[in-house]
């Protein structure tokens, strides 16, 4: 069956983390990605640990099934070809810092000049105006700026980082969402249009309850972090047991009454203090000291989780990395999956995250060596001869690394 964007060809012109996740999506839906890298190391993601002699199970994750071609963009010869390839593609998505298109003359007036059709995703980290739109930044220092990292950790110590790098994954979501959308504004119109996302944008969208909480109370409460539990809501936190941590979420009467009766102490129900949701977020300190005081005295993990889940209470133990990548829920589920690499074998890496019931999913895809389809962008789709190639290979306008 013919996957979604089957069809649909991309230049994607980014890099590392945020704007590989969009086209990651994009590939695995049958989009044809042309990853286009910079001579000579290409993608710094193919640098990037965990490495088994030059390949990078970090760039096999975010960049398997699409093709690479290795250009010096220094030199004039390699924008004439990049903006030959132009006419036949529906969509470019880059990350680089504001400016550097439009310097390299392949902005979106460019661009769109020569193909009116196409879309564009611009993706920084702070926007395309404002007075932070020519800073160049990373996820955590988006984290910083949005008040996200200040809401990580406990309130007497420096804010935490966490181990992971969310607003990245979370703007490239938005740039696939985005892209998605434009396309099927073309199909209607007939016209592309410049899409813009930021890390600072992802990660404002990231708060809870944060914005409002501030807002609502005319500055009166301003949430802080918390912690292992949740800021506002009581009974929402990870707890200690025995053997090891597991995350509990009563929010709502029903399951902090089941929860009640789990701990053996129903009369908890008629308690003033957590009567209800209100009182509860009144009282949070409370309530989440008698869950930790009763789950410290619970000597197995993943007993506690079996107790809660029989009576309907939200529950999970705090797996290990390594517990999780074995989890048979996690690859039941599909938010896991083992991949073949020519190289480095057999890689777990992130499941599609977008199911559909009609179209399949998890496509078989490998990596591309570092100006692998070279030949192939060069004389198939920007129409130079085979003369014109080695001639472009031989000056170092191109550049193909084999071993990468």
């Amino acid at each position: 069956m013919q996957r979604i964007f089957a069809g649909i060809r991309v230049l994607d012109f980014s890099q590392v983390l945020a704007g590989p996740t969009a086209t990651k999506l994009l590939v695995e839906l049958g989009a044809e990605v042309i990853k286009i890298e910079f001579a000579e190391e290409g993608d710094p993601s193919r640098t990037l640990p965990r490495l088994q002699g030059n390949r990078s199970g970090y760039h096999v994750q975010q960049n398997r099934g699409k093709r690479s071609v290795c250009l010096d963009l220094r030199d004039p010869r390699a924008i004439e070809l990049v903006l030959d390839l132009v006419p036949d593609a529906d969509v470019i998505l880059q990350n680089f810092a504001l400016g550097v298109m439009e310097r390299l003359g392949l902005g979106y007036e460019v661009i769109s000049a020569i193909n009116p059709s196409i879309v564009m995703c611009n993706m920084t980290a702070f926007g395309r105006q404002g007075p932070l739109a020519d800073k160049p930044g990373y996820d955590p220092i988006a984290q910083s700026w949005a008040g996200v990292l200040h809401m990580l950790g406990y309130e007497d110590r420096a804010p935490i980082l966490a181990g992971i790098s969310p607003g990245d994954v979370l703007a490239g979501v938005h740039a696939f969402g985005g892209v998605a959308a434009a396309l099927f504004h073309r199909e209607r119109t007939g016209r592309g249009q410049e899409v813009s996302v930021s890390l600072l944008d992802a990660y404002s969208t990231a708060h809870e309850v944060n914005w409002q909480e501030w807002s609502v109370s005319n500055g009166e409460s301003e949430p802080v972090r918390q912690g292992n539990v949740h800021p506002v809501v009581g009974g929402v936190g990870v707890f200690e047991t025995g053997d090891g941590f597991v995350t509990v979420a009563a929010v709502n009467n029903g399951q902090w009454e089941r929860l009640t009766e789990v701990m053996g102490q129903p009369e908890l129900r008629d308690d003033p203090r957590f009567v209800s949701t209100p009182s509860r977020v009144a009282n949070r300190n409370e309530v989440n000291a008698v869950v930790a005081d009763w789950l410290k005295l619970q000597p197995r993990r993943d007993e506690v989780v079996e107790l809660l889940e029989a009576h309907r209470v939200p529950v999970a133990p705090v797996l290990t990395l390594a517990e999780a990548a074995q989890h048979p829920y996690l690859h039941e589920a599909g938010a896991v999956r083992w991949v073949d690499d020519d190289v480095l074998g057999r890689v777990l890496v992130p499941g599609m995250p977008i199911k559909f019931s009609e179209t399949p999913g998890d496509a078989e895809l490998m990596t591309r060596r570092l100006g692998e389809d070279n030949e192939y962008v060069t004389r198939d789709l920007a129409g130079r001869s085979h003369k014109q190639y080695l001639q472009l290979v031989s000056e170092g306008v191109l550049f193909h690394n084999p071993q990468s």
